[in-house]
């Protein structure tokens, strides 16, 4: 298994292979002494039950793909389309989408599955997935996000 997950002290981004004899997530960053040891609860075998970088029991299961990347090859998709069906090639046009649509499906069927946590955003890789771990829930993610909203409010308005 493979953990991606940001230092919630210093917020720099670390990689983590945690094994049966190394239960400890620690911070690379210089000077940044952030450790936290893994729970036995969490993990069972190779499959991850909670966050292991925060605990939290809620995690999504999505395609390990960049976002930024698909948006891109959508736009283009759409762009070049735009562009053969402005020179009157409909056969083009179509003929652009329908590879755009193949390469699409062919990396969706190609991508392995990634579970990634509300709350924190670590991304846990080449884990031993089951199906019964469900795909995004907006209403969740939106709880999570208010949750930071106010976690940031109370922390500004703290005396120092």
């Amino acid at each position: 298994m493979q953990l991606v997950y940001h230092c919630p002290v210093c917020d720099t981004l670390n990689y983590a292979s945690p094994s049966s004899d190394d239960r400890t997530l620690s911070c690379g960053a210089d000077g940044c002494q952030w450790q936290r040891e893994i729970q036995e609860t969490h993990i069972k075998g190779d499959r991850p039950l909670k966050c292991l970088c925060c605990g939290n029991p809620d995690l999504w299961r999505q395609k390990d793909f960049p976002q930024g990347l698909g948006v891109l090859m959508a736009g283009t998709g759409a762009t070049l389309s735009i562009i053969a069906w402005a020179y009157y090639e409909p056969l083009w046009a179509l003929g652009i989408l329908l590879v755009f649509a193949a390469i699409d499906m062919a990396l969706y069927t190609l991508m392995p599955d990634v579970l990634v946590c509300y709350r924190c955003k670590s991304r846990h890789r080449k884990t031993d997935l089951a199906d019964d771990h469900p795909r995004f829930d907006l209403e969740l993610a939106e709880r999570y996000r208010q949750e930071e909203k106010r976690l940031a409010e109370v922390q500004q308005q703290k005396p120092q």
